[in-house]
């Protein structure tokens, strides 16, 4: 299996780290797309660089590099996860803008009918948010926004 992860600059980094480390252990190939805000949202919130995470992935592509063969729908990929996914992603994605690889990847995954997932971090949603994210889902994209469980009546912290 072969799959492209996009980290956006979307609070929640600690997620595609954990998908990573997942993907790793399964030896799913991983081909890594992280954009500038993703960068920086890895070292705010994990205290780690970029490259901590690209040691994780099978290949790295740079967001302006358009013309990769990762953006080609003769490469084939199984699917593709965004994680997390900012809501400016999701309107360009919801709109046919491919102004990037990233977003590029989204375009050719899409028209090749293969798996799409994201995870989009924002709260509270509005009306804009919702009718970008009800367009992709009409598309057949997986919307997965990280919603914790308390199924297994864990200690809960928070911090003021």
């Amino acid at each position: 299996m072969r799959l492209v992860i996009g980290i956006t600059g979307a609070s929640g980094a600690i997620y595609a780290k954990r998908l990573l480390d997942i993907l790793s252990e399964k030896n799913v190939e991983v081909d890594l797309i992280i954009t500038s805000p993703g960068k920086y949202t890895i070292k705010h919130e994990l205290g780690l660089r970029s490259e901590d995470l690209e040691d994780l992935a099978t290949a790295t592509w740079d967001i302006a590099d358009i013309a990769a063969d990762v953006a080609s729908g003769s490469q084939l990929r199984d699917g593709m996860v965004i994680l997390p996914c900012t809501m400016d992603i999701v309107a360009k994605m919801a709109h046919g803008i491919s102004d990037n690889l990233l977003l590029r990847c989204f375009d050719v995954i899409l028209k090749e009918n293969r798996k799409i997932i994201i995870v989009p971090r924002e709260t509270p949603l509005h009306e804009i948010h919702l009718e970008n994210l009800l367009r992709l889902k009409r598309l057949g994209v997986t919307i997965l926004p990280p919603v914790t469980t308390f199924y297994q009546r864990r200690q809960v912290y928070i911090y003021v």
